[in-house]
């Protein structure tokens, strides 16, 4: 008679769960990389800004139970849930619920919703900086009509009849936003012609 076999650990059969649903590309990881609140905040804001444009739909963002942290305080874990509900209201999280105690579940958003919530809330100050080049002039022919195609797209889903005097202003509001969801390496002008495709699809 065999030796009886030892009991899975409940934390690896979730994690190979976890991994079958999401897979690595659709998960991110806090608890293994130790980060700040700050810095938590600030690498969850510009992965689910990534996965928007990606549309990835569903993905699963692990921050840790704190059971380690000083006083107790899951400080990640609040530091992501503050950065959910204001990415929820920005457009860019559609909702999000606990997956468990030490992981959300967060379902994206469409990528045009981040633009409507932005005009509805007269939110473009608070818009990320945008990304160099820091002029429309700086970008690539090809790159510029894509944008000016979106920007109609935008203000004809905003009701605007009359365009031409809102034009530019609005190339220049969704550069604001498309930039702060692409790199900073040498490609960065292609991943944005991708971000602005993906943007124009759900708007077609």
């Amino acid at each position: 008679m065999g030796a009886p076999r030892r009991p899975v650990r409940r934390s690896v059969l979730q994690q190979a769960f976890e991994e079958m649903r999401f897979g690595v590309t659709r998960t991110l990881n806090l608890r293994t990389s130790l980060p700040t609140a700050s810095e938590a905040a600030q690498r969850v804001e510009k992965w689910l800004r990534q996965h928007q444009v990606q549309q990835s739909g569903e993905v699963l963002v692990i921050t840790g139970r704190g059971n380690n942290s000083e006083g107790g305080i899951a400080v990640v874990r609040e530091a992501t849930l503050r950065v959910l509900y204001e990415q929820r209201r920005k457009g860019v999280v559609d909702r999000f619920a606990e997956h468990n105690a030490g992981a959300f579940v967060v379902t994206l958003a469409p990528f045009k919703s981040m633009f409507e919530a932005a005009s509805r809330r007269r939110e473009h100050t608070s818009l990320p900086a945008p990304a160099s080049p820091a002029t429309l002039a700086a970008l690539d022919e090809h790159t510029r009509e894509l944008l000016r195609a979106l920007a109609d797209r935008s203000l004809d889903a905003l009701g605007v009849r009359d365009r031409q005097p809102f034009v530019v202003a609005e190339m220049l509001r969704l550069f604001g936003s498309l930039a702060a969801t692409v790199g900073t390496g040498a490609d960065r002008e292609q991943q944005l012609r991708q971000a602005i495709t993906v943007a124009m699809s759900e708007y077609d």
